[in-house]
């Protein structure tokens, strides 16, 4: 639910340019609900459709059935149908016309992330590169990676990518390394492609919030929903630090929003409350500042400065 944030930070971009998102950037990376959004600007999609799209299919999708639906999660594992979830990516695209397409057919670079649940190897998916890369994943179907990449477990089904049989059903791919896949994106971009360098190129990592007053987990599934929002927050500062230290040339920004309180992955009910932060979060982006690679309130390495500053001011 919370993918609605950035979508509005994009929606805010698209207002202020007056062109789709697409047209302002060559790569696009995502985890989860993150691979959703980046699967819809790499399709074109309009980002005032993306939000939507959330708007409207998640409450949806997110059908909660007292009692039955605590017993399927806990008998079988999820909540939700994957192939529901699948059905509504499959449609968003085929507006596009980009419901067939594979990865190599994406008109820019693509970079989406899920791991195997046999076993629990981190898959990359990315546009085939012959001599720069394995070219494992370019012929596989757009929808198929991006249901992988947001098939959250105890929330999905794990999904088989066609192609990838051997390989085994998949799980989102933020329950790993790669929740904010911000810095597997630079090393595709800067070290497996053509045209990316690192002292020419504005970096921004988009955010779904963060919520730091999460209660001490005291029984089973409290301490299930802390571990699984830890793999899915963590990530993130530590891709941050790694971009910043390992790309320092490069224009980073990161934009993202502290949370008044805990929105779990699936309550729609919170849509609206979301949508406001989103709203506001979006009214503070100096977009045209950022694309000019100039210095703002997200600079990632400005703010590593200010806080050097600070410390030998202290």
């Amino acid at each position: 639910m919370r993918g609605v944030i950035p979508a509005l930070a994009l929606d805010r971009l698209e207002r202020v340019t007056g062109g789709p998102v697409r047209d302002h950037f060559d790569f696009v990376a995502g985890t989860s609900t993150g691979a959703l959004i980046g699967g819809a600007v790499a399709a074109g999609i309009p980002a005032e459709r993306v939000v939507r799209l959330y708007m409207a299919m998640a409450p949806a999708l997110f059908r909660r059935i007292p009692v039955l639906s605590t017993l399927r999660r806990v008998m079988a594992g999820e909540m939700y149908d994957v192939r529901e979830l699948r059905s509504l990516i499959r449609d968003a695209l085929a507006d596009e016309g980009a419901a067939e397409w594979t990865l190599n057919d994406v008109p820019g670079d693509i970079l989406i992330t899920a791991k195997g649940l046999v076993d629990g190897h981190q898959w990359y998916f990315v546009k085939d590169r012959p001599g720069r890369n394995a070219c494992r994943s370019g012929t596989l179907p757009l929808v198929d990676c991006l249901t992988a990449s947001a098939a959250a477990p105890t929330y999905f089904e794990p999904w088989t990518v066609p192609g990838l049989e051997r390989a085994g059903p998949m799980v989102d791919g933020g329950t790993g390394v790669a929740g904010n896949p911000v810095y597997q994106a630079c090393v595709e971009a800067f070290m497996y492609s053509r045209g990316y360098e690192p002292a020419r190129t504005v970096i921004v990592s988009l955010g779904t919030g963060q919520f730091f007053d999460r209660p001490r987990p005291t029984w089973l599934y409290s301490w299930l929903g802390w571990i699984l929002a830890e793999l899915l927050r963590s990530p993130g500062e530590q891709q941050t630090e790694l971009v910043d230290r390992h790309f320092a040339q490069a224009r980073f920004y990161r934009i993202d929003v502290r949370l008044p309180r805990d929105h779990g992955l699936d309550d729609a009910g919170s849509l609206r409350d979301l949508h406001r932060i989103g709203e506001r979060l979006a009214a503070e982006i100096d977009w045209p500042a950022i694309l000019r690679g100039d210095e703002t309130t997200w600079s990632v390495t400005g703010r590593r400065r200010r806080a050097e500053a600070y410390a030998r001011a202290v």
